[in-house]
């Protein structure tokens, strides 16, 4: 299979783009080799500039769950787009996608609309703040909320201590209002917020984690952290840019049961195309200026082309949801079970991590319940695997450290072609 193109193409990026990417784990960083430069998506395949195919378990990082240029979503935004590509005013669309989400999503009383889900994190952990008067807040390692400066946080020496910067440019005075915990360790929070719940604006959570691969939340801890931040008076903040409309039509936390105060969300809310949502009760909500005191504005938030493309998606999730998700499980299933199977043919150790079309894989006998678990996973093995899988014409994300998804534009040959590829690889 020819890769002198996509290596050509790299070369000349890596000239004037730092890495030849304009996000971090497209250059292949984690598993070696050259990233492959995509021209166009169809359904659940993708297509490079080599003209190769590949069965596509990425799915843009979570959002194209009805598949890639899904013909309702084209169809919305080629309308859109004959009036204009940005107006910087109000639209008529953008309530009614507001709408729709807060019809759909259990705590949504009210949305503010903006570009990406790192500005949805950073936004909604200014208005925790800005609330309850507090700086501190809680997140946990291995989950990633975006790069805002509060988000690039590293561990600290102890499992409740603060953290430090994870990233140049990082003041470590930012840092140190950021305690990193391990996932699904609530006793650990229990112990921070004993000794300073007080000064805790907000705990946020990726309520199924999707950065360090797929990782559920083991019973009882999302629950026990709604308890935590209600007795201390601290916001409950749900990162469901990646779980949100995917999981479940209602996402996790219809899913499994929790209300939060704030919930951020992106990817398939705006139909694949560039969007964020903040969302959360009337009374929170209502703190955001220009009706309370809290700053946040952008010239692009409810983009009328984004908007238009999440009308489209969230429509069609919501209306045929009875439909869509038992499918997108039965996906998964057939998925794991035989992804599985040819695992252990091979005689590999594997675990398997799954919520509905959302998965993780990680080659360590697990259980993997938070991101020391997945750390340990055997590295050289997945870059293996990624790489025979590559060509062999299936596309997963090229880390260790991400989920994988199904599409409704998966069909039960596709995945069946997958397992068939993975029992004939040289492991």
């Amino acid at each position: 299979m020819s890769n002198d193109n996509n290596q050509k193409l790299f070369q000349e990026a890596c000239q004037i783009i730092p890495g030849g990417v304009n996000s971090p784990v497209r250059a292949f960083g984690s598993v070696g080799g050259t990233p492959r430069f995509i021209s166009r998506a169809e359904g659940c395949r993708i297509f490079d500039t080599e003209g190769q195919e590949y069965i596509d378990f990425v799915g843009s990082w979570g959002p194209m769950i009805l598949g890639h240029a899904h013909p309702p979503i084209l169809d919305a935004i080629a309308r859109t787009l004959k009036n204009g590509t940005s107006f910087g005013a109000p639209t008529a669309a953008e309530t009614e996608l507001a709408s729709l989400i807060i019809e759909m999503v259990p705590s949504a009383q009210m949305v503010r609309l903006v570009s990406s889900g790192t500005e949805a994190t950073m936004s909604a952990l200014r208005l925790a703040r800005g609330i309850t008067g507090r700086d501190l807040c809680i997140k946990f390692e291995g989950c990633y909320h975006g790069h805002g400066d509060s988000f690039l946080v590293a561990a600290g020496s102890g499992a409740a201590t603060h953290g430090h910067p994870s990233s140049p440019g990082v003041p470590a005075s930012t840092a140190d209002l950021t305690a990193v915990i391990p996932y699904n360790d609530v006793e650990a929070v229990r112990t921070l917020m004993a000794a300073n719940g007080d000064q805790v604006a907000a705990i946020i959570v990726e309520p199924i984690a999707g950065n360090m691969g797929c990782v559920l939340p083991v019973p009882g801890f999302l629950e026990q952290l709604r308890e935590l931040c209600t007795q201390h008076g601290s916001l409950l903040i749900f990162d469901e840019v990646m779980t949100g409309f995917r999981v479940h039509a209602g996402g996790a936390q219809s899913l499994l049961g929790i209300d939060p105060d704030l919930t951020t969300l992106g990817k398939i809310v705006g139909g694949g195309m560039p969007m964020g949502v903040i969302c959360g009760s009337r009374e929170v909500m209502e703190n955001f200026s220009p009706t309370g005191s809290v700053y946040q504005a952008g010239t692009l938030s409810g983009n009328p082309l984004s908007v238009a493309a999440g009308i489209a998606l969230l429509t069609e999730l919501r209306d045929r949801a009875d439909e869509i998700y038992p499918a997108l499980e039965a996906k998964g299933q057939q998925l794991q079970e035989g992804w599985q199977q040819a695992l252990d043919r091979h005689g590999i150790a594997h675990c398997w991590n799954r919520a509905g079309s959302m998965f993780g894989l990680f080659f360590t006998e697990g259980p993997v319940n938070n991101f020391s678990d997945a750390s340990g996973a055997d590295e050289q093995l997945f870059r293996r695997f990624f790489h025979g899988m590559l060509a062999a014409g299936v596309a997963i994300a090229p880390s260790p450290y991400e989920a994988g998804f199904l599409s409704m534009a998966h069909s039960a040959q596709d995945i069946d072609h997958s397992t068939t590829v993975i029992e004939n690889l040289s492991l």
